[in-house]
This record gives C-alpha cells, structure tokens and sequence, in this order.
C-alpha cells in the first residue's frame, strides 16, 4: 500500500489531510471528534491577544452559492476569529497535542502589526507543546478593518517584517497564509520568503458577496437589514487557489519553498491535484462543514488506491510533479493540433454540442445528416477548443483526437505536407526558437 505519512516542515502527521483554521477546529471537542475520524493534523481556529473579548454576530454568518442539483459550490463567511478566550484556548491546545502526539497541531494567530504584540503571544503558544504556528494575513473581513489579515498580508513589506518578528522570537516552524486578494500572489510569498517563513499556506478567502435579497435588498448573509462583505471559500475557488499555488511553486525568487495548499478540496483527486502542483500537505474547510469530518476516509482512501494503481510508493512521488508543466502561454506547443470526435453509440442526440459551437464559437458541428437529427465535427472548421467537450452531459461521448504532425497548419486549418509542418515559429508564437531546417 502507498504510505500516506506526511512530513512537512519536520512536523509529521499520518496522513496529508489537515482541517484548515476556522469554525470545525475552534475547540478541543471539534478536534478531538476530527482526529477520531483520522484527520492527519489540524490549524486551531485563529488566536488573537488577551484584551477585549472578540465579539461575532449572533445571526447568519454563511452566504452560499448551490449548483443546479444544490451542491454547495462556494460559502461566503463573515464569521471572525475565535470568540473564546485565549486562555481557555491554551489549556484546550496543551491538552489536546499531548493526547494526540501523533497529530499535526499548528496554531493560527492574528494579533496587531506591532512586534511587542507577536512577543508577548508567541512564547505562551509555544509553552503548549504545539507543532507550529500559521500567520493569519489572510482574511478579508472584520479583522482587516481593524489593520489586521488582509490588510497587512497585501503590504509585502508588513508580512516581511511579521515574519521576521516571529523568526527571531520563537523556535516553532512559522507558515505565512497568504491572502488571494492581491494582484501578484508571488509579492507576498517573496516577502514572506525574505522574512525567513518556513513555509507559506495558500489561499485564504476571496473577498466577496454571494447574493442580494431581492425583498430586502440586502446582501446575505443578512444581520437586521445590513449585510457585508465576507470570505469565499468553497469547490468554487479551487481553480483559482491552484493557479496561485502553481506561480509561488515555479518562482525562482522563491527557491524550494515549502506550500500547504488550501482552497476548495472536497476530493481525493483536488488534493492530489495540489500536491502535484507542488503543495507538501493540504488544509480543508468547506468539505467539512458541508459533509461532515469522516470524509476524510474517503480522501485518504482514494488518494491511497490511486497511488497504489500508478505505482507511487509515497507522497514525495507526485508532490511537485506538475509544476515543470505549467508554463507561459507564449511558450506553448502551436504545431499541436486537436479536433473533436463525436462518439455516436454514447451520443443522445441533445444538440448541447451543436448549438454552443454554432452560436459561440466555430460553426464546426452538423446537426442533421440525410434528413435526421445528427451531430458530426467538420474538421475543416473545427479548431480545437473544446467547448463541446465540456457542455456535452455524456462522459466521453465527445473526445479531442490529436492529429498526425504535418496534416494541418494551425494558422489556416489547411492540410500542408509533412515537411513545412515542421516550423516552430510563426508570427502569432513569438519567443520560439526556429530549428535549423537542415
């Protein structure tokens, strides 16, 4: 069997799949009920320093976006950080780390951008026996009013100098979380990196409002008629959380950093996806909260069977697997040309194909042929983008073949023999380097 056992940053834990800071790891019970389920490691729900007690709303606190089926897609989240009391939250951590040894337990904290701030909370924190610790510069609401999460993790220079802090007033791992709400996600991780991070966790929310109650014309969640915005977070941000991880993993400013990736993993198949984006563990919220903390099993299950067919022994097989892949686009493949192949025994004749191709994008498919309803590719028009593909509700019914090097020329669609076919630069493929044709 493939070994599952995670190491990162020193810290090991049974398997990759930690709970990421927020509501499912606010308390020793929630902990201890996700460790029965054999989550390998948890973020606890974010600290902030002795004082004036955190005040949450007592109402809705969740936004939601559904799918047609009603699966949940993404939660907008205007929940803050821990309500409890720090003490509380220590004796809760001690207690926990020593009942599970075994266990990943990091400690997210958010406390003013003042250095006698992080002093005073990093050595009580790390009297608990916790494995590390997560800088929260990520969230977007609340505490980013108040100078606090985004509002410092998208000033690269205030995360250089938090990390700094932290790095020279405690011996525990520091991982920087980044906020997606910035331009280049690199400027921050560069920052972080320049500051001594030892890892960076990646992505927080994305600011935003789900919807607007048309009767009250409030954005929801609603508290009394008044709504804010919150944090984003969900399967729907997984495309966008992989893009970012994917440009800190091949950053050469930022040599062999170490990517706890977050945003979206509902599966198997969404972690492994991130660690072959070169992420060494994941973090899971949202999967959670809508499922419940035994779907961990079947990640951990899935992972390990997948592994097991392909033959990876372990995690360090896939992490970082992808990311020499991922590229420019001025740096890919013009030559490669693909055309879609209907498969008509699995065809149900829906037309879906047809009229997103005849109205959107390239006239390629037929819908009749003798006088009866029937969906081909003309390969004269077809250009290969794959729209069909992904509007066709069949599995495979519709493919992308590749066609035989010097049968079409991508700029005209025309056949050309073998031998032009061989250019590799043209005017619409800057920065390739023409091979001597001799």
């Amino acid at each position: 069997m493939a070994d599952l056992s995670s190491n990162f940053l020193g810290i090991k834990s049974p398997n990759p799949f930690w709970l990421a800071s927020a509501p499912p790891t606010d308390k020793a019970y929630n902990v201890e009920r996700a460790f029965k389920a054999g989550w390998g490691g948890v973020v606890w729900k974010t600290l902030g320093e002795e004082g004036p007690p955190v005040v949450n709303v007592n109402g809705p606190r969740y936004g939601a976006i559904w799918g047609g089926d009603r699966r949940l897609l993404g939660l907008n989240n205007i929940e803050l950080i821990t309500d409890r009391e720090l003490q509380v939250n220590l004796r809760e951590i001690k207690q926990i780390k020593k009942d599970w040894p075994d266990r990943a337990v990091i400690v997210s904290l958010m406390v003013p951008c003042e250095e006698d701030a992080w002093k005073a909370i990093l050595p009580v924190v790390e009297e608990t026996g916790a494995d590390g610790i997560e800088l929260n510069f990520g969230c977007p609401h609340g505490m980013s009013e108040r100078g606090m999460g985004s509002a410092v993790g998208q000033v690269p220079e205030y995360v250089e100098m938090v990390v700094r802090w932290c790095k020279q007033n405690t011996r525990m791992p520091v991982i920087t979380k980044l906020t997606p709400n910035i331009t280049d996600i690199r400027k921050p991780a560069r920052a972080a990196f320049n500051g001594g991070t030892d890892a960076v966790s990646l992505i927080n929310t994305i600011n935003s409002i789900t919807s607007v109650n048309l009767d009250s014309f409030s954005p929801e969640p609603s508290i009394d008629g008044k709504g804010t915005h919150g944090g984003y977070c969900g399967p729907a941000v997984k495309p966008i959380a992989m893009s970012m991880v994917s440009e800190i993993a091949r950053d050469k400013e930022t040599p062999d950093i170490q990517i706890s990736g977050i945003g979206g993993i509902t599966t198997w198949r969404d972690a492994a996806e991130f660690m072959a984006l070169g992420c060494g563990n994941v973090q899971v919220c949202t999967a959670a909260m809508t499922y419940g903390f035994k779907i961990v099993q079947e990640m951990a299950s899935g992972l390990s069977d997948w592994m097991d067919e392909k033959g990876h022994k372990s995690l360090d097989d896939i992490i970082g697997r992808a990311v020499p892949n991922v590229t420019d686009w001025q740096y890919l493949n013009l030559n490669y040309v693909t055309k879609a192949r209907i498969n008509q025994d699995l065809c149900i004749q829906c037309g879906r194909c047809h009229i997103a191709c005849e109205d959107t994008s390239h006239q390629a498919i037929t819908s009749s042929k003798d006088g009866k309803r029937w969906f081909e590719v003309m390969d004269d028009e077809c250009v290969g983008c794959n729209l069909c593909v992904n509007v066709c509700p069949v599995d495979d019914c519709i493919t992308m073949e590749p066609m035989a090097a010097g049968l079409v020329d991508p700029r005209t669609k025309k056949k050309v023999d073998a031998d032009y076919a061989n250019w590799t630069t043209h005017p619409n493929n800057p920065g390739r380097v023409k091979e001597a044709a001799e």
